[in-house]
């Protein structure tokens, strides 16, 4: 069943926001095969500077029709994916940056499905934010580019410690595993039309 957005009305408020624990530093995703350990800093920033084009290669691949519609009330649109990788390369260009100037700086959560909702992802233009996923991927790449201490460390929940290099590796798991989502909802919601 595809689901509208404006069809969907507010998730039920609830008494305070859990936070997920970040993925660890030998994280291995099992839906994309990607093993931080093995995922140098120079391969992270190759997958990270070609996203953008790959983004827009299968965005456009989708009928337009289908961009804004999820495939299930719990799952985002190809647009909402979108829009979310460019937040995620503009945030982590942030934490990065902290990560090389302060003293294991405590990082704010993202916050990924209040974003969606406040800054209403599912009406934004297509073509503009992918020009902002390149603006952000590319930003991101040039701060990499001024890190030099890789072992340098953030937090965000209590005890929760993790390198620099942990978060350029985030970064790069970030845009492969929505890329996949990308395509796996332009499926969906087409063979659901």
């Amino acid at each position: 069943m595809m689901v509208r957005v404006s069809d969907q009305g507010e998730a039920p408020r609830r008494q305070r926001a859990v936070v997920p624990p970040l993925a660890a530093e030998d994280y291995v995703c099992e839906a994309c095969e990607i093993d931080f350990a093995q995922v140098s800093v120079a391969d992270a920033v190759a997958v990270i500077g070609s996203l953008p084009g790959r983004v827009r290669e299968t965005v456009s691949a989708a009928p337009a029709e289908v961009r804004r519609l999820r495939p299930r009330a719990d799952r985002w649109s190809v647009i909402e994916y979108v829009c979310h990788l460019r937040d995620v390369y503009a945030t982590y260009t942030i934490r990065l940056h902290r990560a090389r100037t302060e003293h294991e700086p405590v990082l704010e959560p993202m916050l990924n499905d209040l974003r969606a909702r406040r800054f209403r992802y599912n009406e934004r233009s297509v073509d503009a934010v992918l020009d902002e996923l390149g603006a952000t991927a590319a930003g991101f790449c040039e701060e990499v580019a001024r890190m030099e201490q890789w072992d340098r460390l953030v937090t965000r929940l209590p005890g929760e410690h993790r390198t620099a290099r942990w978060l350029v590796r985030q970064a790069m798991h970030e845009g492969q595993h929505h890329l996949d989502d990308i395509s796996k909802t332009t499926s969906a919601v087409t063979l659901t039309d």
